[in-house]
């Protein structure tokens, strides 16, 4: 099983690095069914392994001038104190189980439900052909604000980039370039998951060794997806891996409710 979560960790990197975002979306349901890690604790390795492997990622974006750092700072303020509120004063004080029509529901089966709408979700996004010239363009600063707090609100809670909400947000708000866009995208997702986890450090207790293990492996792999998305087409490789997070978001309702049945 760990062998196929180093070559997960691989794609993580290889997608964020081919489409900017996307690759984010995978870690929790790895870390989890990969590698045994529970899921609350899975959101906060999440946010270390994304950090660091789009920090890499937005250096060389930086050096090719590919960042709109006026952007940075318009979504980046509002998204990380969001995260921050999230991670400091919400995830540390959440019960194990929650009340719901009567039921005892764990948390870490709501974490993984969550996490799998916002996949199939996010995949949506992935898949549709981008023909978004004759779509109406909102770019007051309501929508701006709006989407920076929404971009925060699930790094927070579930420690994912939120790449795929960045993308769309940054063509079609602000309007920038898909290559722009792509790096602005890997900057502000490295301060939304570094700072995020800075505080998750002082709640819980980290697996170094594993987490160090799993975020080398995917450096390398957003090193090579910059080289290879310099080849390929982008608009084919996002729309086939909207497939592939698709079936994965699938795949994890199924599991979690035939678990919960089982029981």
């Amino acid at each position: 099983m760990e062998i196929a979560g180093y070559i997960a960790a691989l794609l993580i990197g290889l997608t964020l690095g081919l489409v900017g975002g996307g690759g984010s979306i995978l870690t929790v349901p790895i870390l989890v069914y990969l590698f045994q890690v529970s899921p609350v604790l899975a959101t906060s390795y999440s946010l270390f392994i994304v950090g660091v492997t789009s920090l890499v990622g937005s250096i060389n974006s930086f050096a090719n001038k590919k960042v709109d750092f006026k952007t940075v700072v318009v979504f980046g303020v509002l998204s990380v104190i969001t995260v921050f509120c999230i991670r400091h004063y919400l995830i540390p004080h959440l019960p194990s189980f929650v009340s719901i029509a009567g039921f005892q529901v764990p948390v870490s089966l709501l974490t993984m439900l969550l996490f799998a709408i916002l996949m199939i979700v996010s995949s949506f996004s992935m898949i549709r052909a981008e023909k978004e010239s004759t779509v109406v363009r909102r770019t007051g600063v309501g929508y701006i604000a709006l989407y920076g707090i929404a971009v925060g609100l699930v790094t927070g809670l579930l420690g994912a980039g939120g790449g795929f909400l960045l993308i769309p947000a940054l063509t079609v708000l602000l309007r920038l370039p898909i290559k722009k866009a792509i790096g602005t995208s890997l900057v502000i997702i490295t301060l939304n998951s570094l700072i995020g986890f800075a505080d998750d450090v002082t709640h819980h207790q980290m697996n170094w060794p594993l987490l160090l293990k799993i975020t080398g492996i995917s450096v390398i792999g957003i090193l090579a997806g910059s080289v290879i998305s310099q080849k390929l087409d982008g608009g084919t490789l996002k729309k086939s891996f909207g497939w592939f997070v698709l079936l994965i978001g699938i795949y994890i309702i199924f599991h979690e409710l035939t678990g919960l049945s089982g029981h």
